[in-house]
């Protein structure tokens, strides 16, 4: 997937907590007399909008229209902020409240971080009812609403809110923070990040345990999905009724992490606003995340440095590759969801037309299909030791690679029956010339009611005949 969507009319509303991000730079050459500490010249000052204000900032530099709600002081920073954010597009609703600007500063050298000082208060008390009617006026013309939680206080009274966006048929999207995610519940999206998620569910040593957890608390949330954002491990999404989806991360360098998460929910809003379903969003979340952590501080990325880094990624991803532990609980998943589950399995060595029209024909059979693939040890008892030609990380990369394939799992014993019997799929297919008594593992599936189907491979199309080619 290469094309972005315009999200040029998108509509989306921003609530939560605002705060200017300052930035002092300059040179230091010495240590302080004083202390073991380093003397910065200060010689150049930037604000930018943080929090709540960076996701709106986000949002506005990939086009869309953007409305920011929180509370702020009536001060200095205050003005500065607004101008930070009024500058980027983004329309100023933030009521004003006794209390100061939260402004968190940081002292930079050579583009290194040395130091940063944060000035609050809590804003718990001032994010009352009067408050709670102010943000509704704000949400009749959003696409969507974002909830940009930094634990300041602004969205104390959060469900309140999003019970209002669920009887306007607002979707709304969640960053979290605290320990307590049932002030979330009913929410479209939470998008926490691992050790926000962990503080949740507890400590996720494997990716089965985190999926399990995952959707065990989304589930008990009332969620559409959660996006656990995994810094190098990538993203992971789970939502009701789809598989779920692992996101390797795209970053090549990682300079600075400074609001990646609000880019992050940024995009995922941009793109559901497009009309994209929730893991084309993460697609191109999880690029624009790789974008921001290579510049410094609170940044946005635009549309055109997006294309370029989606364009930039290698075609072929690992998304739909899974061990057999995490797919049986994906397809148990999908199976109590209603979805009909095609199975094929085979050596694929030398893709050829003949294998994508089968397995296209594979795939017109049911709502999923998972092809099961040979290892290498396998292959060569099947096919002699010359074979396979392509690796089984090679073979399982093509097969990922196809459209018609949702999932890709690879086995080494003799014959597939004991993986078919663990995924019981409902429709088990394969190619060629076979009785339905000859294909390993129609006993299970025949057991439990379901189908055994034997497609016919398109002639002229072999892997055997190919090898003979490029031998002669």
């Amino acid at each position: 997937m290469s094309a972005l969507p315009d999200m040029s009319t998108g509509n989306v509303t921003v609530i939560g907590d605002v705060m200017l991000d300052r930035f002092w730079s300059g040179a230091s050459r010495r240590v302080s007399p004083e202390a073991p500490v380093p003397v910065v010249s200060v010689t150049g000052e930037e604000d930018r909008a943080g929090g709540a204000g960076n996701v709106a900032v986000n949002l506005a530099e990939l086009g869309l229209s953007v409305s920011l709600v929180g509370l702020c002081g009536e001060d200095e920073h205050a003005r500065a902020l607004r101008a930070c954010v009024e500058a980027a597009g983004v329309r100023w609703n933030v009521m004003p409240c006794p209390a100061d600007t939260i402004v968190k500063l940081r002292v930079l050298s050579r583009n290194q971080q040395l130091l940063r000082m944060d000035f609050e208060e809590s804003l718990a008390s001032h994010a009352n009812d009067l408050f709670v009617r102010y943000a509704q006026q704000h949400l009749a013309d959003a696409d969507l609403v974002v909830f940009s939680d930094y634990a300041k206080g602004s969205l104390a009274l959060v469900q309140p809110l999003l019970a209002h966006c669920r009887e306007l048929n607002k979707p709304t999207l969640v960053d979290p923070k605290g320990l307590d995610f049932e002030r979330y519940r009913g929410a479209s999206l939470l998008t926490p990040n691992l050790a926000e998620f962990e503080a949740i569910v507890g400590r996720c040593d494997t990716d089965e345990t985190l999926l399990e957890r995952a959707e065990a608390l989304r589930a008990s949330l009332d969620l559409d999905g959660i996006l656990v954002t995994r810094s190098e491990a990538g993203m992971t999404l789970v939502q009701a009724g789809q598989p779920p989806a692992q996101f390797s991360a795209s970053a090549r360098e990682v300079f600075d992490v400074t609001g990646a998460g609000d880019t992050v929910i940024a995009v995922m809003a941009g793109c559901l606003s497009a009309g994209l379903p929730l893991r084309d969003a993460a697609h191109f979340a999880n690029h624009a995340a790789g974008v921001v952590v290579a510049k410094l501080g609170t940044a946005s990325v635009s549309p055109e440095e997006l294309l370029m880094a989606v364009r930039a990624a290698p075609a072929v991803t690992a998304d739909n590759i899974f061990t057999e532990t995490s797919l049986a609980n994906v397809l148990n998943d999908l199976r109590a969801a209603g979805q009909r589950i095609v199975m094929t399995n085979g050596c694929f060595d030398l893709i050829h037309p003949g294998h994508v029209r089968y397995l296209q024909q594979a795939r017109a059979l049911g709502d999923v299909l998972v092809v099961a693939v040979n290892d290498d040890d396998s292959v060569r008892r099947l096919k002699g030791e010359r074979r396979p030609v392509n690796t089984l990380d090679d073979r399982m990369a093509v097969l990922a690679a196809l459209s018609a394939v949702d999932y890709v799992v690879s086995f080494s014993d003799y014959t597939p029956a004991r993986l078919i019997e663990a995924f019981a799929p409902d429709v088990l297919v394969k190619g060629g010339d076979y009785a339905v008594d000859q294909i390993a593992g129609h006993e299970s599936v025949l057991a439990r009611g379901g189908e055994v189907r034997v497609l016919d491979f398109v002639d002229g199309h072999s892997t055997s005949r190919l090898i003979e080619r490029l031998n002669d």
